[in-house]
């Protein structure tokens, strides 16, 4: 048995891989479960700055992905904890003695300043997208095509998201990245991954403020029918629901072909989504389906929590 006076190391790595597993817990759990990761390390890891860098940093990026992803609590102070756990990792894990976990913990803290509720919202993504872009001076296409595919879908959605500068000009920047990811994200090795792609290169053609407002409708309608291809309404219900409800959107939005014919398959994509969403399950105060809002639960990818096996190696977990 590990004791933290005995064996100090031991004790340590297993409390972080305890914290690990009760992250990784399904939210059916319930909020006390999940919530453990972040309290008990805090608590509990013997891992100090000093005595055990390497260690103490790759434990500080996983309590950053624990109270990022907390669903109990203020929204904001999770993320703000979360913040704080990744800039001290970025202490120890540098660009230059430890790339792939700087690059790693570059990419999570974009998300965190990403989803940040409070403070000046422009400025917080202009933060993740200074952090993604750091993020790919390790992450290439070439060496590491997951992550830089996850880095520049990540990039698209801040540049989607972003209130300040030309509108037109930050979501052409979001079509490109999302246009590059799909370079590694295909239909057959990444379905997932690619249809969610798909949809957001929808939502920001729908948005585009320049150019001819009916094709870039038609661009948008043609990759939200991509999408459901994968998305289907027996695998996928929310995300099949979201597209259909993306597509209803653009079709009464299209200022082009027969208006009635427009709105007719406007309502049809309508009442399809509202197979899954109905008014028990859909959430109070519902979005615009164009708004960068609704997407789906997990379009802002983390490059993932650290599993500690032996003292020289870890796991990457997404």
């Amino acid at each position: 048995m590990y004791t933290e006076e005995a064996a100090p190391q031991e004790w340590a790595r297993t409390q972080n891989n305890l914290g690990i597993a009760y992250a990784s817990c399904p939210r059916a759990t319930g909020a006390r479960t999940c919530a453990a990761p972040s309290s008990a390390m805090r608590r509990r890891c013997g891992y100090t700055e000093e005595a055990a860098p390497r260690d103490w940093a790759m434990t500080q990026n996983n309590l950053g992905t624990a109270s990022g992803h907390l669903p109990t609590g203020d929204r904001g102070e999770n993320l703000r904890r979360a913040i704080e756990c990744y800039e001290a990792a970025l202490r120890v894990w540098t660009e230059e003695a430890a790339p792939q976990d700087w690059a790693m913990t570059q990419n999570n803290l974009g998300n965190a300043y990403a989803n940040l509720p409070t403070g000046d919202r422009g400025e917080n993504l202009r933060l993740a997208v200074e952090c993604y872009e750091a993020a790919l001076r390790v992450y290439t296409e070439e060496a590491a095509p997951q992550e830089w595919a996850t880095t520049q879908n990540n990039l698209g959605l801040a540049y989607g998201d972003l209130p300040t500068g030309d509108r037109g000009e930050n979501l052409r920047r979001a079509i490109e990245r999302y246009e590059a990811a799909l370079r590694v994200y295909t239909e057959e090795a990444a379905p997932q991954d690619w249809a969610m792609t798909q949809n957001n290169l929808g939502i920001a053609y729908a948005n585009l403020p320049t150019g001819d407002r009916g094709e870039n409708l038609r661009r948008a309608m043609e990759y939200y029918e991509a999408a459901l291809r994968v998305y289907t309404e027996e695998a996928a219900p929310h995300d099949w629901a979201m597209t259909q409800s993306n597509l209803g959107a653009a079709y009464q939005k299209l200022p082009t072909g027969d208006r009635g014919e427009n709105l007719r398959r406007a309502i049809e994509h309508y009442k399809a989504a509202l197979r899954v969403r109905t008014e028990e399950t859909a959430p109070p105060g519902g979005r615009n389906p164009e708004q960068p809002g609704d997407r789906t639960a997990t379009c802002r990818r983390a490059t993932g929590a650290r599993t500690c096996g032996a003292p020289s190696s870890a796991t990457r977990r997404r």
